[in-house]
């Protein structure tokens, strides 16, 4: 017996109004259909209808709009104007709630036109279906006066409901909608990779899912949907399910975003706040270059480089609008789709982490749903399949835009090289390797991904951009690859002619055009004394590093795995002044076990071959974040539970590492940090419960207890601290953010931040002041470790042991042992009454030149 077609839903008007096209709407959101596509009423009714039947999915509490389920499956959003949420209900007479099963013609809601006209920003209502990939309009009126009733629009099922579009709509309906409420623990809220994770794990499902947030709703399965909710860190948020397995559909998601997916603690919600939209970037004009020569940007990835200028340009790619027929074009889309997700594939493939998870998330935008169905649906209107694909991307392109997250606004590049990619498979092009000059300093406005990792790595020699940001994949993927690299130079970068010499001093913050004869002389000789240097100081890695008058420094390497260990022995370290534990707790459900921890510590001592291994005890909370440990909601995590405060809290945690540690052969290896000290009685707890812990394994050795300062509270009160600790380690990161109370993950703030700065010296020095009061050494094993021009300025203020990078080991012992320390301790001492890290870089390069 056939089948029987599944006919087509026509929806009636919910009001009396004009009917006009959801593109005049003044709010991107709507106009660019991220919550579906559909029509909009400029009401001149005061009631507002069902336009079929069907059950409410949602009623908000503030009056202004419904959702409604047709039997069919099909869910249709009703929102009486612009902003009216901020009326609290006020003009808005709410007459359905939640689960009430209504017949077409019912009033929904009642609405005082005299009112809202004066206080809402529009009173124009977009009547929307907001589960496109799963119907499609397949005729609507438009540009014409309506009634209460009269014809809208009508809907078709998809082919995309596998040929049981009616019977599973209708089982979905009779199966009652899960909700779960999540309050959202990660950190930078959903953005592409947690869209990405959330879209896989929702596709698992049979049961319909979505997300909603506010008077925002996006199916589960669309990363790119997801992303432009603008969920943000402590929003409360509902993870919505329905069909056969919706129970575990719903409990699956909302335990993954729970999760936190190693991004950050939970944060209470927080009052809304109008985002300011991030304007559509203008073509920037070529700029006049400054008189010196040289264009300051912001940091990417570290070096410094000397080469030739290669403009990269992404020319737009031509598209005809019109389609050869739905058929064709669908074909065409998918073949390009194939081509480009087995590219993506072969190169996720290989590489390291950050190029893998950066790809897999553009796989992921790849395969979203909403985005295919948008282009779909234009195919279907006679559009050719690259006017669908560009306008379905280019839609979604500036929605991120209008969200006024600029972490967001940074993954509008993943889009838009996703939209040049598939349009050049459209077009039958290849997108194979850039081919590129030995020597070749890459110039754009902004660089692609894909057009980084396209380019031969062993032939360029770094990149500017005149936008970007310092947290744009562009910039992870640089610094992975090791490729000097500056962003947000202007648009005088544009000017810079093809061929022109330049000078890329990615540490110093500067790009330098045409140098004359003097200056790059002066950076060829900078650059071979780095190699040279480099090269010395790798042949006399595994000497002592000891001053010119007999000071005996000891170099350490910062260690996080048995490869960290292998490394640090390579590059003659003398041992591990920081082992980063975490890598055990992270990316996992559950804690490790003692014994786990316990086997991963020995290899590192054995890596180690029997020197000194300083472990750090767990260090999560803030920007890292647990699974199992659903820390309470906070308002600021970076000065919440983080740290010793998170052991404490979970002391059992605390006990199973400090077992683990005890464990380790030859006894007296490890030694153990405890980090984000800011008191005395914190590190008294941690020794009470290290006591017990070697009571219960019979070690009676003493165990060296050590404290990390990073607190300013702790640097000031050093000297009563260093009574009962046994050594002091400086970790310079945190102890910068936190006394020149800059976040160091905001890149508006990246350029500021410099350890170098005379009040973070002058914390380094209380500290060494008061270790020096009860004998105790002083160690740093922050980033300012591998800053060579801070090595002088440390070992004056008191530190003697250094922690740094394995692979900037040896040019650290090499700086060592190119110093007094009397001349060291002169120039601390000047380097404390500047005003600037600037000022202080400058004295050191003054005095030392270096």
């Amino acid at each position: 017996m056939r089948a029987k077609p599944v006919s087509n839903l026509v929806l009636a008007s919910p009001l009396k109004g004009w009917i006009a096209s959801l593109s005049e709407v003044p709010d991107a959101v709507f106009a660019r259909r991220m919550l579906g596509d559909g029509v909009a009423i400029d009401p001149l009714g005061a009631e507002l209808v069902a336009p079929c039947d069907g059950v409410v999915v949602s009623a908000h509490r503030a009056g202004h709009a419904v959702t409604l389920r047709a039997g069919c499956g099909a869910e249709i959003l009703m929102h009486v104007g612009l902003e009216t949420v901020a009326l609290g209900g006020e003009g808005f007479e709410a007459c359905v709630r939640e689960g009430q099963a209504v017949k077409a013609g019912d009033v929904l809601i009642r609405l005082d036109l005299d009112l809202l006209a004066q206080k809402a920003k529009s009173l124009i209502t977009p009547v929307i279906v907001t589960n496109p990939e799963a119907f499609e309009i397949v005729r609507r009126d438009q540009d014409m006066a309506v009634e209460a009733g009269g014809f809208l629009m009508a809907l078709r099922p998809l082919a995309s409901l596998k040929g049981a579009g009616a019977a599973m709509a209708a089982s979905s309906q009779s199966t009652n909608e899960i909700t779960r409420p999540v309050t959202v623990p990660l950190m930078h809220g959903i953005h592409a990779r947690p869209a990405a994770r959330i879209a896989e794990l929702a596709k698992s499902f049979a049961a319909e899912t979505a997300v909603v947030v506010g008077e925002r709703r996006s199916s589960a399965r669309s990363p790119v949907g997801l992303m432009a909710l603008a969920v943000r860190h402590g929003d409360a948020i509902q993870v919505l399910a329905s069909g056969s397995d919706a129970e575990s559909a719903a409990a699956a998601i909302a335990a993954l975003i729970e999760s936190g997916m190693g991004e950050g603690a939970l944060v209470p919600a927080k009052t809304a706040v109008a985002p300011t939209p991030i304007a559509t970037p203008e073509p920037l004009t070529p700029a006049a270059l400054p008189a010196d020569g040289v264009l300051k940007g912001v940091l990417a990835a570290p070096g410094l480089a000397i080469g030739k200028a290669v403009r990269l340009a992404s020319s737009d790619i031509a598209v005809r609008e019109a389609g050869e027929g739905a058929a064709s074009e669908e074909a065409a889309l998918a073949a390009a789709l194939d081509k480009v997700r087995a590219r993506i594939e072969a190169n996720a493939s290989k590489g390291d982490k950050a190029r893998k998870a950066i790809l897999a998330a553009h796989l992921a935008f790849l395969d979203d749903p909403e985005l295919l169905a948008q282009a779909r649906s234009l195919i279907a209107a006679g559009k050719s399949a690259g006017f669908g694909w560009r306008s379905a991307v280019r839609g979604y392109v500036e929605a991120l835009r209008a969200l006024g997250d600029r972490r967001m606004a940074e993954r509008v590049d993943d889009l838009i090289d996703l939209e040049r990619q598939v349009l050049k498979a459209l077009a039958g092009e290849d997108d194979e390797a850039t081919i590129l000059p030995p020597g070749a300093i890459l110039l754009a406005d902004e660089l692609l991904p894909s057009q980084l990792m396209g380019a031969d790595p062993g032939v360029i020699a770094g990149f500017a951009t005149a936008r970007g940001g310092p947290t744009s994949h562009v910039a992870i993927l640089a610094a992975a690859m090791g490729v000097p690299a500056l962003v947000a130079l202007g648009g005088a970068a544009l000017s810079i002619a093809d061929g022109t010499a330049l000078i890329l001093d990615a540490d110093g913050g500067g790009l330098r055009v045409a140098p004359d004869a003097p200056a790059l002389e002066a950076a060829q000789t900078a650059l071979a004394q780095r190699q040279a240097a480099k090269a010395a100081a790798k042949a006399a890695a595994h000497a002592p590093a000891v001053t010119k008058d007999g000071t005996r420094i000891e170099v350490f390497a910062n260690t996080g795995s048995v490869k960290d260990a292998l490394a640090a022995i390579e590059n003659g370290a003398e041992g591990s002044g920081l082992l980063r534990t975490e890598f055990l707790f992270l990316d996992r459900q559950t804690p490790p076990d003692e014994d786990e921890q316990a086997r991963q510590h020995q290899a590192i001592a054995d890596a180690l071959q029997g020197k000194p291994l300083i472990v750090r005890t767990l260090d999560v909370g803030g920007d890292k974040a647990a699974p199992y440990l659903p820390i309470p909601a906070e308002e600021n995590p970076a000065l919440g539970l983080r740290g010793v405060r998170v052991s404490l809290w979970r002391p059992y945690l605390l006990k199973t590492q400090l077992r683990a540690i005890l464990r380790v052969v030859p006894q007296g290896q490890c030694k153990i940090m405890v980090p984000m000290v800011a008191s005395l009685d914190e590190l008294r707890a941690v020794r009470a419960v290290l006591e017990e812990a070697k009571r219960e394994l019979g070690v009676t050795d003493h165990v060296e207890l050590g404290v990390m300062i990073e607190t300013p509270a702790a640097a000031v009160t050093a000297d009563l601290i260093a009574a009962e600790a046994d050594f002091l380690s400086i970790g310079t990161n945190d102890l910068t953010q936190y006394v020149l109370a800059m976040d160091r993950g905001n890149p508006e703030l990246a350029a500021r931040i410099d350890a170098l700065h005379p009040a973070v010296l002058r914390m380094i020095a209380q500290t060494c002041q008061g270790a020096a009061k009860h004998g105790r050494w002083v160690g740093v094993c922050g980033g300012l470790t591998s800053d060579l021009t801070a090595t002088p300025i440390l070992l004056g203020l008191g530190v003697t042991e250094l922690s740094a990078t394995a692979a900037i080991v040896p040019e650290v012992k090499a700086r060592v042992r190119a110093l007094d320390l009397p001349a060291c301790q002169a120039l601390a001492a000047r380097a404390l009454a500047q005003t600037s890290p600037e000022a202080v870089r400058a004295l050191v390069q003054a005095s030392l030149g270096a």
